[in-house]
């Protein structure tokens, strides 16, 4: 094989060992505990997202309940990142560091999700719920 095409296609072979399944359940190293984190994250913010959509749509015919909700998560969003930036801030730029991130990222995040899932439990007449029942 040319060196050349070596040379080209070795990308490619990092690009699929870079994607392989990581067993998260028996990760030792600390790259693979990082990625796992960020993973666990990933689930994470996907789950969000989900019930987010959720509420939205229930609030398609109140277009200020609609401004007010995205108003708060970015808020939200402001918050969460700044508190996981202070939360990891005792080990930046040590190993530990995407961990301990994404880790806070992760438990502020489904803490935020469980709050958004009590708005869907909402039931019809509460007047102190934003969120029409379904």
């Amino acid at each position: 094989m040319s060196p050349r095409l070596l040379l080209a296609l070795t990308p490619l072979l990092f690009t699929s060992l870079a994607h392989a399944a990581v067993d998260c359940a028996n990760a030792s190293d600390q790259a693979t505990m990082n990625q796992c984190a960020g993973q666990d994250f990933k689930a994470a913010d996907k789950e969000l997202n989900t019930v987010y959509q959720q509420i939205t749509g229930r609030l398609k015919d109140n277009p200020d309940a609609k401004k007010l909700l995205v108003s708060a998560q970015r808020a939200w969003v402001g918050f969460r990142d700044a508190e996981c930036k202070f939360s990891a801030s005792g080990v930046t730029g040590g190993s530990v560091s995407p961990l301990i991130y994404s880790n806070c990222l992760t438990s502020v995040t489904n803490v935020r999700v469980e709050a958004l899932k009590e708005y869907l439990k909402c039931e019809e007449g509460d007047m102190s719920c934003p969120v029409p029942g379904a």
